[in-house]
């Protein structure tokens, strides 16, 4: 699904990634953890195509198109979703109308006839029963007023509207009490299917225990320096980062 090959990036001049390679197949889970500033947050914008990261080096395929020389509109369309650490309020703009506009635009990318607004709202619907999001918190502005969990829920309810194939949570457990973890856990793992797969960024153990990874691979200062499976992350949370050798 995606192969990311010898990449190297940077923002405002300053060299962050320096080389990475990672291959994510349908239907894996890959953890990604590392200290702050080791460059995981850069590694998700980059893939995504925030403008503000110029890449200088290596490639990047996903389903075997050259994804570096897409918009980040195709990105989004192509399948690819990312959950922001702070998601941001578009205060004036309701959730209703927000997703529609967003499924619409991404069913008219795949040559898809829109919906109509019955289908549009039964789909609204069964998606708020799936992840388990109280149909208040849809019936608002996108985020406004929302706690952080609040926003972190709403983030998974968006991902099950859109159907991405490939998702990347960027500490999404950042600020979440373990109930919170939990609901946006288990909404997340209700999508999961074969073909779809995730990059994970999280500092802690406790994300990984809801949402239980293929690999974890560990990324110090731009370059991923192991690799290994699911008791990485325990042996992560036990002794931190020291001893891992770049």
């Amino acid at each position: 699904m995606l192969r990311i090959k010898n990449l190297h990036a940077r923002v405002e001049g300053k060299e962050i990634l320096k080389g990475i390679n990672l291959t994510i197949r349908d239907g894996e889970i890959h953890a990604l953890m590392g200290t702050n500033g080791a460059g995981k947050s850069t590694l998700s914008n980059v893939i995504v195509g925030h403008p503000k990261y110029e890449v200088t080096d290596g490639s990047i395929t996903f389903n075997g198109q050259d994804l570096l020389s897409m918009t980040p509109e195709e990105r989004s369309h192509a399948g690819i979703f990312l959950s922001f650490q702070s998601p941001v309020e578009i205060a004036g703009v309701s959730m209703t109308n927000f997703m529609r506009a967003a499924v619409n635009a991404r069913r008219e990318a795949l040559k898809q006839e829109p919906l109509k607004s019955t289908e549009f709202l039964k789909l609204m619907r069964d998606t708020q029963k799936l992840v388990d999001i109280d149909k208040k918190l849809v019936s608002r502005s996108v985020n406004e007023g929302f706690s952080g969990g609040e926003k972190k829920r709403n983030e998974i309810f968006q991902m099950a509207m859109l159907q991405p194939t490939f998702c990347i949570l960027d500490e999404t457990d950042s600020g979440l009490d373990v109930d919170a973890l939990r609901v946006v856990a288990d909404g997340f793992n209700k999508l999961r299917t074969p073909q779809t797969s995730a990059l994970v960024i999280t500092h802690y153990q406790r994300l990984l225990d809801y949402i239980r990874p293929d690999f974890v691979h560990v990324l110090l200062d731009g370059k991923i320096v192991k690799t290994a499976g699911p008791e990485l992350a325990k042996e992560i949370e036990d002794n931190g980062f020291d001893w891992i050798k770049e």
